[in-house]
């Protein structure tokens, strides 16, 4: 291996048409590694930040000053340093920037800049990054259970439902690809549904319909005739899951449905959730309470954590410390994992160690502002972390990250983590006759 010669910085666009920050990494050797910073509609309160430079101009969206930080302080402190030495990278990049939220240099610059180092070392090493990462890790590579946006909602679909992601996954398929086309089935089935009853609005920020529905249940009513349509079972081989994003809808243990006219405490909800659950095959729920309300978290996970994976995305935001506190609480049992969340490839790592510390499963995500980089299907695979959610199945940039699994799976046949993620699940447990 040898060292970073070089490191720039591009300001590029997202999937919503907003600046963000690109990162090219350049070793002694002339490897070369390239990387995109996402960035989330849906924020947790405690991840890092995105530096944008205020002002009128593109909405005080741009990036020029996150941007001039990686050619500029990022680029002296980092030149010289072993390309190889990721965990050495990304702990200079927290200590220059020296904040708890990435504010100074911008969680943007920071992000880039860790995922080019990573592309650069395995670029250096001749080998893809999925490969890479599992050598470094001591992981055995798998391709993960895909998790994919029917209906967007919440943030993603100007709040038209409450709920934020209604999903499928397919446990019960034999490979990557597999799922991918039984998801497609499901997707355009869909999509033929609402047309004929005059329910699409459009596309939401993920790629899945944008719905025109009269309730958040109708969404999940017509997911389970969708499924139906496409030849499948709900609760066979295809499974729903939900990302109900309540930091959105709840503030103090109150949860308020605007869709629904309905406002409960975390009980009521909690037995909302309970009867989705039942009724529609759901077998994972992500952030069902709100990230202030841990009380409630704990509660739900209690009541429901042995029937369903019960996921912490706002309450956590990537961070080991926040899923140490989480764990012991016994709220959740499962993370969502964002690299853009909390800056760098080697906390990610952290947070998905500390995950199986615990017995907790991982779900390695993207953001709703995206872009053509797929780097989070190499950390997903190379890391094994079991499950991938990138949005719907279809815009390029959800696109490019599916079909970058069915490469890596040519190379990698018969390696599918498939069922096992929710092996502790209530179809994980009916599929091997314990339930």
């Amino acid at each position: 291996m040898s060292g970073i010669a070089d490191l720039r910085g591009l300001r590029v666009w997202d999937s919503r048409g907003n600046p963000t920050v690109e990162a090219v990494v350049v070793t002694e050797r002339g490897a070369m590694g390239r990387a995109i910073a996402p960035a989330g509609a849906s924020r947790g309160r405690r991840e890092a930040v995105d530096l944008r430079d205020g002002g009128a101009r593109l909405r005080g969206m741009d990036v020029a000053r996150a941007v001039g930080h990686v050619g500029g302080p990022i680029r002296d402190r980092l030149r010289g340093m072993e390309v190889a030495d990721q965990a050495g990278v990304d702990a200079a990049l927290v200590a220059l920037d020296g904040t708890a939220d990435r504010g100074r240099l911008g969680g943007n610059a920071l992000v880039a800049v860790s995922l080019a180092v990573m592309q650069a070392a395995a670029a250096e090493a001749g080998v893809p990054v999925w490969r890479h990462l599992a050598a470094v890790h001591g992981a055995e590579p798998t391709l993960p259970l895909p998790e994919i946006q029917i209906f967007g909602g919440g943030a993603h679909a100007e709040r038209r439902v409450d709920v934020q992601d209604f999903m499928v996954m397919v446990p019960g398929a034999g490979s990557f690809a597999e799922a991918l086309e039984i998801t497609a089935e499901v997707y355009h089935a869909a999509g033929a549904i609402m047309r004929r009853r005059g329910l699409i609005a459009g596309v939401a920020d993920e790629g899945g319909w944008w719905p025109m529905f009269r309730s958040n249940e109708e969404a999940l009513e017509t997911l389970c005739e969708a499924i139906i349509a496409a030849g499948e079972t709900p609760g066979g081989r295809v499974v729903v899951s939900l990302d109900i994003a309540a930091s959105e809808f709840g503030e103090a243990g109150v949860y308020r449905l605007a869709l629904d006219g309905r406002e409960m405490e975390a009980a009521a909800w909690g037995v909302v959730l309970a009867r989705w659950i039942a009724d529609y095959a759901v077998v994972s729920v992500e952030d069902p309470m709100g990230e202030d309300d841990m009380a409630g978290f704990a509660a739900f996970t209690a009541a429901m954590g042995g029937r369903v994976q019960i996921v912490g995305d706002d309450l956590l935001v990537t961070r080991a410390a926040l899923l140490e506190a989480a764990a012991a609480a016994g709220a959740g049992n499962a993370v969502l994992l964002k690299p853009n969340q909390v800056g760098t490839v080697s906390e990610t790592a952290a947070a998905l160690a500390a995950a199986r510390r615990h017995g907790w499963g991982a779900i390695v995500s993207a953001r709703s502002g995206e872009t053509e980089d797929v780097a989070i299907v190499h950390l997903a695979t190379g890391l094994d972390a079991g499950q991938l959610k990138v949005g719907s199945f279809a815009r390029s940039e959800r696109m490019a990250k599916w079909n970058e699994g069915l490469r890596i799976e040519a190379e990698l046949p018969g390696r599918f983590a498939g069922a096992r993620p929710l092996a502790g699940t209530w179809w994980g447990l009916r599929q091997s006759g314990q339930a």
